[in-house]
């Protein structure tokens, strides 16, 4: 996909932008020795981005609408890995990390909604 298309949409933009992030924060935890914690959030935190790019060549409404739930259970678990760096004692701060997803999981929510609409 060109870096044009991506910047041309908002939700591809922000999970592609988040999966960045995802993966600079992993890093932080592997050099901390938060190796499983890391394996599972760079797992699931790239995964939005990944579905949500998959949806953009589905092949029915329906397939779109899958494609996007997929993206946000992924960011549902991402959330929650997030709030277990967030509880646990000895972890970086990840507080950016949880708004992020919040606003991807209300986007994903949104066009799940509007296409069922449709």
């Amino acid at each position: 996909m060109r870096q044009d298309k991506i910047e041309d949409n908002v939700i591809l933009k922000l999970s592609f932008e988040f999966a960045l992030e995802i993966i600079a924060y992993s890093e932080l935890l592997d050099t901390n020795r938060k190796y499983i914690i890391s394996k599972q959030l760079l797992k699931s935190g790239t995964s939005i981005g990944a579905n949500v790019r998959e949806a953009q060549n589905s092949e029915s409404k329906a397939d779109f609408i899958h494609k996007f739930k997929i993206a946000a259970k992924e960011a549902d678990e991402t959330q929650y890995w997030l709030q277990l760096c967030k509880f646990s004692k000895n972890y970086p701060d990840c507080e950016h990390l949880i708004k992020r997803v919040e606003e991807l999981n209300r986007i994903i929510t949104k066009i799940i909604s509007t296409s069922k609409r449709q």
